[in-house]
């Protein structure tokens, strides 16, 4: 009697969730009303590692936002970060190292000011990195997505 009972518990716990899965939920299109993928671009180049001069051109010019049917979305902000390599002499060992200096800051337009743009075609040097990260877009009205972040290394 025991083993019956046993067997039949078993039977329906194990049936129980094949059961319970079965009901299918309607799909919702949701891929529709979102954007295709987003890449990022300042310029005409996505990150990438570009000759000095190539970056100095670059300076005064917007980033853009393009999905996979070639479409502009606007891009209402940005932070942008610059990595500066300075070598200098290392007292203790007496070899040569490189000084990684961090300087940045959030902007609500879709290009650099023009003091820092000034300021990079001043100082940029082989080896200096520029970040720009969580580049915010204006999808439709209401709404806004944060695009793909570039990395530019200066060579």
């Amino acid at each position: 009697m025991q083993k019956h009972l046993l067997l039949s518990f078993l039977l329906a716990t194990a049936v129980t969730p094949v059961i319970a899965q079965s009901a299918k939920k309607p799909a919702t299109a949701v891929t529709s009303k979102r954007p295709m993928k987003l890449r990022s671009s300042w310029g005409i180049y996505l990150s990438d590692t570009l000759q000095k001069s190539e970056v100095i051109k670059l300076l005064d010019s917007a980033l853009i936002v393009r999905d996979e049917k070639n479409i502009k979305y606007p891009v209402l902000s940005f932070a942008f970060t610059y990595e500066r390599h300075e070598p200098y002499l290392n007292d203790t060992t007496g070899q040569p190292a490189i000084y990684k200096d961090f300087t940045g800051d959030n902007f609500k337009a879709a290009a650099l000011p023009a003091a820092w743009s000034k300021n990079l075609k001043e100082t940029l040097q082989t080896g200096d990195v520029l970040y720009f990260d969580e580049i915010i877009i204006k999808y439709a009205e209401e709404k806004f997505y944060k695009a793909p972040a570039l990395q530019i290394n200066v060579k």
